[in-house]
């Protein structure tokens, strides 16, 4: 032990080693923002204060602050991503503690954001739509609308209402799947879970669950319980009994006693779909039980036609 003391003194002694030391707080000490902390805490610098906390200084003064000179997160240069030093007095030392920087709180809220909307099979673009870029022609009346009732029921719904959702039907590409994303985006903004379901998928994936009722009922009660939910393209599944009162009827069941608000986008008016739900692939017709799920959709949503050119073309 004596001898690597011995050893440890023999090195700080060293010329060379006070030279690079003593540069080493020269630096530090011109530094702006180490010159601003001493002086604001004069009174509270004891001496030799400096010296033990070199090392703290030094690495102060080589992160980055604010974001200054800083890319993007992930090419933060600090020692925890996504955080910047502050300089703090603790005891007989002058220390650092860590604050989130200005990117990593605009990156957490934006996954804070994009966590309250869930959603299956949807295609990416559809997820970062938003009603600001939304075309909306003057031979389109029907499609400005529609936008003013779900920018109304954003509105109602944070005000504590219990607004109607919206039933959109209408030909291909006029934009209905993309605004329920522009509302779901919308519903985010204001702090309101949703989910964005695309049919056709989510009844196929279902049914691929069947042999596994705890899967299946843990993906129906997700769907069935969010705040605001949003059937995409329904009546372009394959239609059975199952299908239609299992699963649609159940959600729609549910949601409807417990008033949670649902938007439903389809190629098919409202006697269409009722056509739709009344045969079955088999060439069944349960008319009744068809009209059961039509009346709850009439209660629960607002229906609109959607007219206007095919933007995906």
């Amino acid at each position: 032990m004596d001898h690597l003391s011995k050893s440890i003194r023999n090195l700080t002694n060293r010329p060379d080693f006070k030279d690079r030391y003593n540069n080493i707080k020269k630096q530090v000490l011109n530094n702006a923002e180490v010159q601003a902390f001493l002086s604001k805490h004069s009174s509270e610098i004891e001496e030799g204060m400096i010296d033990r906390s070199l090392v703290k200084l030094l690495e102060f003064i080589n992160q980055s602050k604010n974001c200054q000179d800083c890319p993007s997160l992930s090419e933060c240069k600090n020692i925890l991503e996504g955080y910047h030093p502050r300089l703090v007095i603790q005891g007989k030392i002058i220390d650092l503690q860590y604050d989130k920087c200005p990117t990593k709180e605009t990156y957490d809220e934006r996954k804070k954001h994009e966590s309250l909307i869930k959603s299956m099979y949807i295609p990416r673009d559809i997820l970062g739509a938003s009603f600001e870029q939304i075309e909306v022609e003057i031979d389109e009346p029907s499609r400005f609308k529609a936008i003013s009732l779900a920018q109304d029921f954003v509105e109602q719904y944070n005000s504590g209402m219990s607004p109607k959702g919206l039933y959109l039907y209408g030909s291909f590409g006029v934009g209905k799947t993309y605004i329920l994303g522009a509302l779901a985006n919308e519903l985010a903004s204001h702090k309101v879970s949703s989910m964005l379901v695309y049919v056709p998928e989510f009844m196929r994936e279902l049914k691929g669950s069947f042999q596994n009722s705890t899967s299946l009922d843990e993906k129906l009660d997700a769907v069935k319980k969010i705040p605001v939910l949003m059937l995409d393209d329904i009546g372009a599944e394959s239609m059975s009994s199952w299908v239609r009162d299992d699963i649609l009827g159940t959600i729609l069941q549910y949601r409807m006693l417990e008033n949670l608000p649902t938007f439903f986008s389809s190629n098919f008016n409202l006697k269409q779909l009722q056509h739709h739900l009344a045969v079955s692939q088999r060439g069944e017709e349960e008319p009744v039980k068809a009209a059961r799920i039509m009346e709850r959709i009439k209660h629960m949503a607002i229906p609109i036609e959607l007219s206007g050119r095919n933007r995906r073309d």
